[in-house]
């Protein structure tokens, strides 16, 4: 199982949310480079990067900072935040980005899903960010009408073979991952799952390496790495890497 450390931007630093409330947030660093090469030091294969910035407002706010670490990092990075159009996906393809995350207009509009799925396929991928069930989009400030279950579904018709998926309730707690919520989407849809949400310890990630034949390939992993509950090296081995 891949372990993807997390990058989370917000005003050009490092930063973890709790629960997606930017009104509790923890700045890790001012250097997001310095921070990505200590990831690729430790052994990282791949990066998750996220402009909060851009979640929230709609428009990409740490591009430049994006820019750095492509430029200097050299491994693969995925972003998402505030990308909202054909032309940005483009654009951040074009910037080296391996795979575009998608999110709120994903949700919200099926025609330019199905539009960005034809033109882009494997170098895009949607993040279903969930809470109690339903849908979070703006970055997570808004409620959609769908639930986790009908909007994977829809993916899958599209033609979608994988999705990150982000339990909010347990994101930056240190709470431990929603195995059942895992399970479910797997059952329901057969996607292949990128999980996100509550790591904390090597037991937690143990777990998840065992969700293999429930579609989970790969788990980022934020706070528990910035916190120190083990090192990207230890999660490696825990998981058989």
């Amino acid at each position: 199982m891949l372990i993807i450390p997390a990058i989370d931007l917000r005003g050009g630093k490092v930063v973890r949310l709790f629960q997606g409330k930017f009104n509790q947030e923890k700045v890790y660093s001012a250097d997001p480079v310095k921070v990505a090469k200590h990831w690729v030091k430790q052994g990282a294969k791949f990066l998750h990067i996220v402009d909060l910035d851009g979640a929230s407002s709609g428009a990409l706010k740490n591009i430049e900072v994006l820019k750095k670490i492509i430029d200097q990092v050299g491994i693969g990075v995925e972003f998402g935040g505030g990308v909202r159009s054909i032309e940005t996906i483009s654009m951040l393809l074009d910037l080296g980005v391996q795979r575009v995350i998608l999110g709120t207009r994903a949700v919200n509009d099926a025609k330019f899903l199905k539009q960005a799925w034809k033109k882009f396929r494997e170098k895009i991928i949607v993040s279903i960010d969930a809470k109690q069930g339903k849908v979070q989009t703006q970055g997570w400030n808004c409620t959609a009408a769908k639930t986790t279950l009908v909007f994977a579904k829809e993916l899958k018709t599209i033609g979608f073979k994988q999705v990150i998926y982000t339990d909010i309730s347990k994101d930056g707690t240190l709470a431990g991952p929603n195995i059942a919520g895992l399970k479910e989407l797997f059952r329901e849809t057969k996607l292949g799952i990128v999980a996100s949400g509550g790591v904390s310890s090597l037991k937690d990630l143990s777990k998840l390496s065992k969700l293999g034949k429930h579609g989970v390939s790969a788990v980022i992993v934020g706070k528990a790495l910035y916190e120190g509950k083990f090192t990207l090296v230890e999660a490696q081995k825990a998981v058989g890497v």
